[in-house]
């Protein structure tokens, strides 16, 4: 098939014998080759190679052999040449993309995870004194908190049930002086240098917790939200050994968040969902207060950075962790403003549950 005008043909279509565009498909082969070696030769990165030698392989077989082409644009029972090689280019750009896409993703994690572990190591080593006795880590992610987590450090008790109360405060890359007030009490305080959302600063105090042994480990907001007082409810079941796993539940207990009609619904529907999916009993998924069993943590498999607390329900579920809900009472926050996202947090929890009931 030729394209032609009042002086004869001008150029054929790319597959046939055109000279230019086989130097034009010959050059572009040639390039990416090219590429694909000086990226290896720069990070090593077989799967780079992999796909410029495939990619050019491809170009290669267009520029001197259409009728492999033609052979296979039969096939699939299409009749130009030039749309199935119009095709075949927006499948492989669609796959460019896709690899794209989980490289960046791959490359964030990476750097998260370092984030989180050169964070942790900021933290002392236990002494030998407290770690030979019960222990209580109260981890509290932190983002731009100066007016609140004084208040929240202060109303910790030293002791509940007989354990010793250590709190971890993580300012996640706080931009006010989160973490200069907090080292005026006596608590672990490390800092993200970047941002890791809620869910990142809690792998951080986890991974803290779970290095200085601790016997339970508790979460709380920095926002005041969380009363103190009701700690022994909420170690409770774990120090009788009948829970691993403890949720406070404002529906259980009292609801004093301010929360509007839309996110109080939102809180339920998303509560329901993982009740059917996962088959627990519990009326309040979102809430941040918590308690858990110190040796079961490290079983739980947590990748989530923002919309940890479906995760770390559902994980628990999956791993057989005797799960108990107990009333608390939910304060509106002290100061500021929140930090949950307006938009598409419904879509982020979404995610978050059906991601972690799957894998």
């Amino acid at each position: 098939m030729a394209v032609t005008s009042a002086t004869g043909p001008l150029a054929t279509l790319p597959g046939l014998s055109n000279q230019i565009l086989t130097l034009l498909f010959t050059a572009l082969a040639l390039f990416v080759l090219l590429w694909g070696f000086e990226r290896y030769r720069t990070t090593f990165s077989r799967t780079e190679l992999g796909v410029s030698v495939l990619v050019a392989a491809g170009l290669l077989v267009v520029a001197f052999a259409p009728g492999v082409v033609g052979a296979f644009s039969d096939l699939v029972n299409i009749e130009s040449r030039f749309i199935f090689v119009q095709i075949l280019a927006n499948a492989i750009f669609l796959l460019f993309i896709l690899y794209l896409v989980a490289a960046v993703s791959g490359n964030q994690a990476t750097v998260g995870e370092l984030t989180r572990g050169l964070t942790a190591q900021q933290a002392p080593e236990p002494s030998a004194e407290i770690a030979d006795e019960d222990s209580l880590y109260v981890v509290i992610p932190a983002y731009n908190e100066e007016d609140t987590i004084g208040d929240v450090l202060s109303s910790l008790p030293d002791r509940v049930d007989g354990h010793a109360v250590t709190p971890v405060v993580v300012s996640d890359g706080s931009e006010d002086r989160t973490t200069e007030v907090a080292r005026e009490y006596d608590a672990i305080v490390v800092e993200h240098p970047l941002n890791q959302g809620q869910g990142g600063s809690l792998k951080t105090g986890f991974q803290i917790a779970i290095r200085h042994g601790a016997d339970i480990v508790v979460t709380m907001d920095a926002d005041g939200q969380h009363p103190a007082d009701q700690l022994p409810e909420l170690v409770d079941p774990i120090t009788a050994d009948e829970a691993d796993y403890v949720l406070g539940s404002r529906y259980r207990g009292e609801d004093q968040s301010g929360n509007s009609v839309t996110r109080q619904s939102g809180i339920r529907v998303f509560t329901w969902l993982i009740n059917r999916l996962a088959k627990t009993d519990i009326t309040d998924c979102t809430n941040g207060y918590r308690a858990i069993r110190g040796s079961r943590l490290p079983e739980l498999t947590l990748t989530e950075e923002r919309f940890s607390a479906p995760e770390l329900i559902i994980e628990s579920r999956k791993n057989d962790l005797r799960i108990r809900e107990v009333p608390v009472t939910i304060h509106e926050r002290e100061a500021g403003e929140t930090k949950k996202p307006k938009l598409g947090y419904a879509v982020g929890l979404m995610r978050t549950i059906f991601i972690t009931w799957i894998r």
